[in-house]
C-alpha cells in the first residue's frame, strides 16, 4: 500500500486515524503496531513472517548481551549484526553476486548454474539499519534495551516511517513510544506536513519523472546534448522531490500520532561543496554511516598509522581519506546491487576527499554562489550515475550531455512540465537565502496558531489537486522503495 494511492488515503488512512484517536490511549500502541504489520503484510504478505522472526530473535539476543560483559557480550553482539547484515545480504545482494559469478564462469569457459531470482523486500534496507542502529546503542550502553518485545517491535514496524525511513535511532523514539502528546496542534500540523510531501511527489515530482523517463529512453540519433542536460537537471530535482515527499508524508503522519521524527532534509541543493551536501540530504542516512561505519574507521586507522606523516600527506588527512573511502563505497552499495551504485558511492567519497585536501579552501575563495554551481554541477552528473541502469547507459548518456550535438527529438517537452521544473528549482534554491530559509523553516516545522486555519485550508486545496492527479493519472511508486 501506497501512501499516494487513492486506497490509502481515501480509505485506509481515514478509518485508520479514526480508529486511533477513538481507541483508549492504553491500547493505542498495540493498535498501531497491529496496523503495521497489516500494512507491511499488504506489500509483503511473505517477508513479514521472516522480519517478525529476526525481530523476536534480535530482541532476546540484545536483551541477554546488555546483562553480560566480557566474551559472552561480544558473541551475542556479533550473533546480532551477523543476523541482520545476513538477511540483507541475501535478500539484496544475492542476485548480484550470483551474477558476477556467472561472469566469471562464462570468462572461464564455464556454465551459469540456475538460480530464482530473489524479490526485494519492501523497506529492508531501512529495516536493517534501524536494527543495527539499535544493537550498536545497547553495545555501546548508550540505550537501555527496551522491556517489552511490543515496544520493540512498534519501534521496527511503525509504518509511517517503515518503507524509506527516516532512520530513526531507538533513543529518539523510545520515550515517545512510552510518552507521548496528544494534542489538536500536533494533528493539524502533522495533516499540513502530510499534504506538503503528497503534493510534492504527486504535483511535482511525478510530473517531471513522466518527461525524465522519456528522455533517458531516448537513443543516440534522438537525443541531443540540451535534451540530454534537461533530463538530468529535471531527474536531480524529480529524485528530491520524490524522497522529501515521503519524508514530509512520514514526518507528518507520525506526527498526527503524536510522535516526532528527525527530519532528513534540509534545502540540499544550496549546498556548496559535496561536505555540504550529505549534512542536507538524507541526513538520518549521513549521521548513521558517520556514527557507525565513519567515526570507527578513523579510530581504527588512526591506531594503525606508522607516523604522523604519511604519504607525505598529515595523518588526519590520511584517516579522513580512508574512512570516506570505505565510507562511501558502503554507502554506495547499500543503495543498490549494482556497479553504478557502487560507483556513485566512490564518486562522492573521492569529492569528499578533494573538500578535505583543497576544494573548501578554493570554495572560499570563489564565493557562496559559486560553490553553490559547481557543486549543483557535480551533484547532477552524480544523479545521472544514480539513474543509469549500467556503467555502458551511464556512459552513454553522459557522452550526448558533452558532446554538444543535435539530436531528431521524437517527444515534445510540455508547459506542464516546464512550470514544475521551474517551480521545483525555485523551490530547491530559495532556501539559500535567509530570509526565505526562516520562512521555508515556519511553513514546514512550526505554522503558528494565528495561521494554522490558513495552512489548514492550503493542505486542502493540495490534497484535493494531489487526489484529482492521482485519479486521472494513477499513482507512481517512490524512488527509493527500490532500496
Amino acid at each position: 500500500m501506497i501512501f499516494n494511492s487513492s486506497l490509502f488515503l481515501l480509505y485506509f488512512l481515514p478509518v485508520f486515524l479514526i480508529s486511533y484517536y477513538l481507541i483508549n490511549r492504553k491500547y493505542k500502541n498495540i493498535f498501531l503496531l497491529l496496523v503495521s504489520i497489516f500494512f507491511y503484510c499488504w506489500g509483503a504478505p511473505t517477508f513479514v513472517f521472516v522480519l517478525a522472526a529476526s525481530v523476536l530473535a534480535d530482541f532476546f539476543i540484545v536483551k541477554q548481551m546488555s546483562k553480560h560483559d566480557g566474551g559472552i557480550r561480544k558473541i551475542l553482539f556479533w550473533g546480532s549484526i551477523l543476523l541482520n547484515l545476513g538477511l540483507l545480504l541475501y535478500f539484496k545482494y544475492m542476485n548480484f553476486f550470483v551474477d558476477q559469478f556467472d561472469i566469471l564462469l562464462g570468462i572461464g569457459g564455464g556454465k551459469p548454474g540456475d538460480w530464482t531470482k530473489l524479490i526485494l523486500p519492501l523497506g529492508i534496507s531501512f529495516i536493517t539499519f534501524q536494527k543495527l542502529a539499535y544493537t550498536f546503542d545497547v553495545k555501546k550502553k548508550s540505550f537501555l534495551p527496551f522491556e517489552k518485545i511490543q515496544d520493540y517491535a512498534l519501534y521496527i514496524f511503525m509504518f509511517p516511517q517503515l518503507l524509506s525511513g527516516p532512520i530513526v535511532r531507538p533513543g529518539q523514539l523510545a520515550g515517545q513510544i512510552t510518552e507521548r502528546p496528544d494534542s489538536i496542534d500536533d494533528k493539524l500540523t502533522g495533516f499540513y506536513r502530510f499534504m506538503i510531501g503528497l503534493a510534492k511527489k504527486v504535483l511535482i515530482a511525478d510530473v517531471l519523472a513522466i518527461q525524465v523517463n522519456e528522455i533517458f529512453a531516448l537513443n543516440s540519433f534522438q537525443l541531443s546534448s540540451g535534451m540530454a542536460w534537461t533530463g538530468a537537471i529535471a531527474y536531480t530535482f524529480q529524485i528530491y522531490f520524490d524522497f522529501s515527499g515521503y519524508t514530509d508524508m512520514a514526518i507528518g503522519l507520525a506526527r498526527m500520532l503524536g510522535f516526532r521524527l528527525p527530519e532528513n532534509f534540509n534545502s540540499p541543493y544550496v549546498s556548496g561543496s559535496i561536505t555540504e551536501f550529505w549534512k542536507r540530504w538524507h541526513m538520518t542516512l549521513s549521521s548513521w554511516f558517520r556514527d557507525y561505519v565513519f567515526l570507527p574507521l578513523a579510530y581504527a586507522t588512526s591506531r594503525r598509522l606508522p607516523a604522523e606523516r604519511y604519504l607525505g600527506l598529515r595523518a588526519d588527512k590520511v584517516i579522513y581519506m580512508v574512512a570516506a573511502s570505505v565510507t562511501f563505497l558502503l554507502c554506495g552499495f547499500w543503495h543498490g546491487a549494482a556497479w553504478t551504485f557502487i560507483l556513485w558511492g566512490i564518486y562522492q567519497g573521492v569529492f569528499l576527499i578533494l573538500d578535505r585536501l583543497f576544494l573548501l579552501k578554493f570554495f572560499k575563495k570563489t564565493g557562496r554562489i559559486p560553490a553553490i554551481m559547481i557543486t549543483f554541477f557535480i551533484i547532477v552528473i552524480g544523479w545521472v550515475l544514480f539513474r543509469s541502469a549500467s556503467l555502458g547507459d551511464f556512459h552513454f548518456y553522459l557522452r550526448r550531455m558533452f558532446t554538444f550535438t543535435s539530436g531528431v527529438n521524437d517527444i515534445w517537452l510540455n508547459g506542464k512540465f516546464w512550470t514544475m521544473l521551474a517551480i521545483a528549482a525555485l523551490f530547491s534554491f530559495a532556501g539559500g537565502f535567509k530570509r526565505i530559509s526562516e520562512w521555508q523553516d515556519r511553513l514546514y516545522l512550526k505554522p503558528g496558531n494565528k495561521t494554522m486555519i490558513g495552512f489548514s485550508l492550503l493542505a486542502i486545496a493540495l490534497f484535493i489537486l494531489s487526489e484529482a492527479a492521482i485519479t486521472s493519472t494513477g499513482f507512481s511508486p517512490f524512488i527509493y522503495f527500490r532500496f
